[in-house]
């Protein structure tokens, strides 16, 4: 039970708590300022959040105490990223509101919770079995021609602890090769472009959804996202649907991102659509709305949180956002010239290859 004596909506001045310094809750803190509040971030790390933020503090995630004393500053507590462990999420939510609730997080932080949810809830998703140990992953590999993708239940992100599956793999190499630990083997879905739903839900259940990106990604990393994307009305009223049915189980407050595969044209609109994953935070496919929108994904996630009326997520201009990942961030000086080019850099020291350093929005005008 919650001991926090804040009221919602909260007013300007009040602070929202953070978890993560990355550049996503930096991103939120930025957002936060705007609308007149300030933020705390706890993190393990120092990050690019702390160069925004109005107070940090670096504590291990399982230190009950400096925890406490962290709920203690402030009138609400959300994350940025999902593998927070759900033992904080519920500490802290006896102590002061947690958004979104610590059972998204339960949920989207174990792929084998997450399929099993979104099943249950008759969504379809890319067929699925859990793999403990290497003798279950040889039980369970495909016959014939079949591909499949092994991926880690826990921490698997940006193509992280994954393994391709193809007829001669062996089971022995490829369950070493996410760590031996407990997995999900899931049959590989042969898509023709991959979406995404950026819905964003108040505590009082109204909800407003963002145009839907079309993403492509490399190496498992998202590079581009594209808005709008080619989808017809029906198959993104499905979409949509999609969203909503995921977001009010949940209970859900603030911004939620469902990642998507279109199967195509050739497919029913009804089942043109399967739901590769859920991320209960604001996401990388959003970064766009921060210019080609009023209201970005991560204010709107901030008016959630405090209880705020939700801003409108229509789409002034068309967009197409790049990730720039490694040393692509070196290019800011051209980046800086190039008319119509929106620049957001992270504030990162070290431009490593696979790291996100910034991004860049260009827009159009709207079609």
């Amino acid at each position: 039970m919650s001991t926090s004596s804040h009221t919602f909506p909260l007013k300007p001045g009040s602070t929202i708590g953070v978890l993560g310094s990355g550049q996503l809750g930096r991103m939120l803190a930025v957002a936060a300022a705007r609308l007149g509040f300030k933020t705390s971030i706890y993190a393990d790390a120092a990050g690019p959040a702390f160069d925004v933020a109005a107070s940090t503090t670096v504590g291990a995630y399982d230190d009950w105490d400096k925890l406490t004393a962290f709920a203690g500053t402030v009138a609400v507590v959300t994350y940025e990223f999902e593998n927070v462990a759900d033992a904080t999420a519920r500490h802290l939510a006896r102590l002061v509101p947690v958004r979104p609730g610590p059972k998204a997080l339960a949920v989207a932080q174990d792929r084998l919770v997450e399929k099993t949810f979104l099943a249950g809830l008759g969504i379809t998703v890319a067929p699925f079995v859990a793999v403990a140990s290497a003798a279950d992953l040889a039980a369970a590999l495909p016959c014939g021609n079949q591909r499949a993708i092994l991926k880690t239940r826990r921490l698997g992100y940006d193509g992280k602890g994954q393994f391709a599956i193809e007829p001669a793999t062996d089971p022995a190499a490829a369950f070493s090769a996410i760590g031996g630990t407990a997995a999900v083997l899931e049959r590989r879905v042969m898509f023709e472009r991959e979406v995404s739903v950026l819905i964003c839900r108040g505590a009082d259940g109204q909800d407003v959804i963002y145009d839907m990106p079309e993403n492509s990604h490399r190496d498992g990393i998202l590079r581009r996202s594209v808005v709008p994307s080619r989808l017809p009305d029906d198959v993104i009223c499905n979409a949509h649907a999609i969203a909503r049915r995921i977001a009010t189980a949940l209970d859900y407050v603030g911004l939620l991102a469902v990642e998507l595969f279109d199967l195509g044209e050739g497919v029913p609109a009804a089942g043109r659509l399967v739901v590769n994953e859920i991320a209960p935070r604001v996401h990388n496919s959003g970064h766009w709305t921060m210019d080609a929108c009023a209201t970005s994904q991560f204010e709107n996630h901030m008016r959630a949180v405090a209880g705020w009326p939700l801003g409108s997520a229509e789409r002034h201009s068309d967009a197409i956002m790049d990730n720039l990942i490694g040393a692509d961030a070196l290019e800011w000086p051209a980046l800086a010239a190039e008319a119509g080019c929106c620049l957001h850099l992270y504030g990162k020291h070290e431009a490593r290859a696979g790291r996100k350093m910034g991004h860049v929005n260009r827009l159009s005008k709207r079609v």
